[in-house]
């Protein structure tokens, strides 16, 4: 089984308080990738960076003092151009940068499969954004989770804070065996 994870592709990351030209550009690339995920049978799982109304009293809030994403906002949801791939999939809200409750997913998903006799989960891409904080955060959770699943990255499918700190993010990774696809 494979699996496609959406990572955070929201609107704060997009067009709101966060939002970067480098994440505006992936977005036809990204709706594309979904769309063939789909039409190849893997497994589609979105994950939503999740904060409270208490944001910036929080530890990341005052290292980065720009609410964004705060449950329940228009900037907290998926982009319009993936909302109509989320129907049917609850995405995971996560309240820091990986999520332990998608690795523990993964993992119990590649245990269901391999005592059906399956081969588990055999590949997870990651998508979204930011290459440099939520996709490196959650690309080595699951290989930590699912070392010899094989975790890989789609380059022209990221976008970091700057291109420079999505470059490091994607060496970062190729160090630690992610392997890193552009397109």
């Amino acid at each position: 089984m494979n699996y496609l994870i959406v990572v955070d592709m929201q609107n704060d990351f997009v067009t709101g308080s966060l939002g970067t030209a480098e994440a505006k550009s992936i977005v036809p690339a990204v709706a594309r990738r979904v769309a063939r995920a789909l039409e190849q049978g893997e497994e589609v799982v979105f994950t939503r960076d999740t904060h409270g109304p208490d944001y910036l009293n929080t530890q990341e809030g005052r290292r980065l003092p720009v609410p964004h994403c705060i449950h329940g906002t228009e900037g907290w949801e998926i982009i319009p151009q993936l909302s109509a791939y989320t129907a049917g999939r609850t995405p995971i809200n996560k309240p820091t940068f990986g999520s332990r409750y998608l690795g523990a997913m993964l993992k119990a998903r590649d245990e269901d499969l391999r005592k059906q006799g399956q081969p588990g989960v055999e590949r997870a891409t990651f998508i979204g954004l930011c290459t440099d904080i939520c996709v490196i955060s959650n690309a080595l959770l699951v290989k930590a989770f699912l070392p010899e699943t094989e975790v890989v990255v789609d380059a022209a499918c990221c976008a970091g804070v700057t291109a420079v700190s999505h470059k490091n993010a994607l060496e970062a990774m190729k160090m630690c065996q992610v392997v890193i696809e552009n397109g």
